[in-house]
């Protein structure tokens, strides 16, 4: 069994690590994925019984959600290269 290759951390000036998928932003994408299916059902089950104002909410609150997506994914890709956050 061959040991898996090491690389040293790469850093800004301040000491902070530069990786390409930071915890957060991964926590970004994951959760909203979650959210983002709840807030569609809750938009289609909401105009599918008549109550428009729920309907509406759902609606904003997935657009808010896809923003905070797409924002996380775009963070992610302006990183660059470099050592991964996530294990495999």
């Amino acid at each position: 069994m061959t040991e898996p290759r090491k690389t040293e951390e790469q850093v800004d000036a301040r000491g902070k690590p530069m990786v390409p998928a930071t915890p957060r932003d991964v926590v970004h994408v994951r959760l909203g994925s979650f959210g983002l299916v709840i807030a569609i059902a809750v938009a289609v089950i909401a105009g599918l019984s008549g109550v428009w104002w729920l309907m509406i909410v759902g609606i904003v609150g997935a657009v808010a959600i896809g923003i905070d997506m797409y924002v996380a994914t775009r963070r992610q890709k302006s990183l660059g290269g470099g050592p991964r956050s996530e294990a495999g």
